[in-house]
């Protein structure tokens, strides 16, 4: 019989306070590059020229205490493993993107679906994951701990490690505490770029989301009435939900290209100061439906009261949500619910991801489908990054050259720009194929459709890419949203409203997602309780008024 000779295993010999040091100085220095970046950024401001570099020291001081928490035989290295490979993942998002992972992002990551993550892996990804997460994590693996002679000496070798570090932490306190109070009072997002602090927020979500009580949950607007029309005809409403548009790139907001050029002759009104909720979907979406505003938005509160739709269900109007982003965040919970199956490959769809007018196909048989109230939320991918050219067909790409790649930190300033202004020129069309099927039926109903955007997007502006920003330090590129709307006259006459009071309105007034839930009543003609005329665009817009 062969006998096959068993390979040579490499293990390094190290005590575990050793470990736990080489630990702390990589995620002192390499891990937390970002932090040390800015840092050093904004020492100009500093007087003290010793300040920058005594921020590995503090990090690592910080980090040889945290660890040693951790520091057991058969819990330290798994904990180590899980550490470094997700701060690899959120070291390759900071450095090319200036993603914060603070707890509003982590919820934005815990609700990505799969085939949306998948948006964000390329080689570059793979490469930050390989060099940064599992490379340490073979070394960590290779390490051997050696044991102390007896427990005490092992018990003051962790104490005396622990002691060192909070003595490093004092007497930097001591001699930097004002420059940091200075730097960190004026920057107070940068204890938000430490990594791994995703591990702390992402715990903190999921106790919010599975661990704690539920709100007893609430119904609004029950007495909720669709005032009749002089015409007779029910009403059919199509609400577009933008994803990733930023205002100021549509044409309609003066932006120089013509990023609508499929319905700039439908006379549409284009609102031009509109700020969003949030700066991911997470929130902004479930925030926009709400009747809270942006500063009085609570998401367990949301998820346990009626929404605006939930609303024009109790006036009797048959609403569906149709989606192709990935879900409806909790909006759609009581509601027709249909999802397109993006694993599909034909025409509209690639085996991950669909156009958005795969979804006009159930539009339409929810239009036929009987003539009553109606309304459909087409939720789009819109301009979803980064993966910003599978958004459209080739053949409707008029910006060139375009960014095909998802590693859009490798493309220039151009190429970026050109591929999301090609997302926004194919939304325009599905605005002008939904725009045109409610002008075929408009013999059986009152039709109008109205477009908004959840939040906007980052095109490397300031070094900041795709959104999710903190909305305190959020730049207007993600926060300033385009709102359009398509109301023929004959559907304004029967709700009794002023076309030229609202296309007044949209050049002079400043609006936000605080004023969704209100105005589609308003616009829709649902008379309740629960309506705000404050916020209901089309309030000092009737013509009875």
């Amino acid at each position: 019989m062969m006998l096959i000779k068993k390979l040579p295993t490499y293990r390094i010999p190290m005590h575990m306070t050793t470990l736990v040091i080489l630990c702390a100085v990589y995620f002192g220095t390499v891990m937390n590059y970002p932090v040390l970046k800015t840092i050093f950024n904004l020492s100009s401001d500093v007087s003290n020229p010793v300040f920058p570099y005594t921020a590995p020291v503090l990090l690592t001081c910080a980090f040889i205490i945290i660890f040693s928490a951790f520091a057991w035989s058969y819990i330290f290295k798994p904990f180590m493993f899980f550490v470094v490979l997700t701060s690899a993942g959120t070291l390759y998002a900071a450095v090319n993107f200036q993603t914060m992972f603070d707890s509003t992002m982590m919820e934005s990551v815990f609700e990505t679906n799969s085939s949306e993550a998948f948006f964000y892996l390329n080689y570059t990804t793979v490469f930050y994951l390989f060099a940064f997460g599992v490379v340490p994590c073979g070394f960590i693996a290779a390490v051997r701990i050696t044991p102390f002679q007896n427990w005490k000496y092992a018990l003051l070798s962790r104490v005396g490690l622990v002691l060192v570090a909070v003595v490093g932490i004092g007497l930097i306190a001591e001699t930097c505490y004002k420059d940091y109070a200075s730097v960190g009072r004026n920057n107070s997002y940068l204890n938000k770029m430490i990594n791994p602090a995703h591990i702390y927020n992402g715990a903190k979500y999921l106790k919010k989301t599975y661990f704690e009580t539920k709100l007893a949950y609430q119904t609004l607007g029950t007495d909720a009435k669709v005032v009749e029309v002089p015409n007779g005809k029910p009403t059919l409403m199509v609400v577009v939900l933008g994803e990733t548009a930023r205002a100021m790139n549509f044409a309609y907001n003066g932006y120089e290209r013509n990023t609508n050029p499929y319905t700039r002759d439908m006379d549409l009104i284009a609102f031009q100061d509109v700020s969003s909720c949030g700066t991911y979907t997470a929130l902004s979406v479930p925030c926009m439906f709400s009747n809270m505003t942006r500063n009085s938005y609570s998401k367990p509160r949301a998820a346990a009261q009626d929404n605006v739709l939930n609303v024009l269900q109790h006036a009797g109007v048959d609403v569906m949500w149709i989606d192709n982003d990935g879900g409806d965040k909790g909006v759609a919970q009581n509601l027709t619910y249909i999802s397109i199956d993006a694993s599909l490959k034909n025409d509209d769809c690639n085996g991950s991801t669909c156009f958005d007018v795969a979804m006009l196909k159930d539009a339409k048989q929810f239009i036929d489908d009987g003539s009553r109230n109606k309304l459909l939320v087409l939720h789009t991918i819109g301009s979803h990054g980064p993966t910003y050219w599978q958004r459209y067909p080739d053949a409707q790409a008029p910006f060139q050259p375009a960014c095909n790649r998802s590693d859009i930190e490798n493309c220039n300033d151009k190429q970026i720009v050109n591929v999301y202004d090609n997302t926004l020129v194919y939304t325009d069309y599905v605005l002008s194929q939904v725009i045109d099927e409610l002008k075929s039926v408009s013999n059986d109903y009152n039709v109008m459709m109205t477009y908004i955007s959840d939040h906007g997007e980052s095109l490397g502006e300031g070094g900041l890419y795709l959104h999710g920003t903190p909305y305190a330090i959020a730049p207007k590129e993600q926060t300033q949203v385009p709102w359009l709307m398509w109301m023929p006259e004959e559907y304004a006459q029967q709700k009794g409203l002023s076309t030229q009071c609202l296309k007044e309105k949209a050049q002079k007034h400043t609006l936000s997602h605080d004023n969704l839930f209100h105005s589609l009543l308003g616009v829709y003609g649902v008379h309740t309780e629960v309506q705000d005329s404050e916020l209901d665009i089309t309030y000092s817009c009737r013509l009875d008024s």
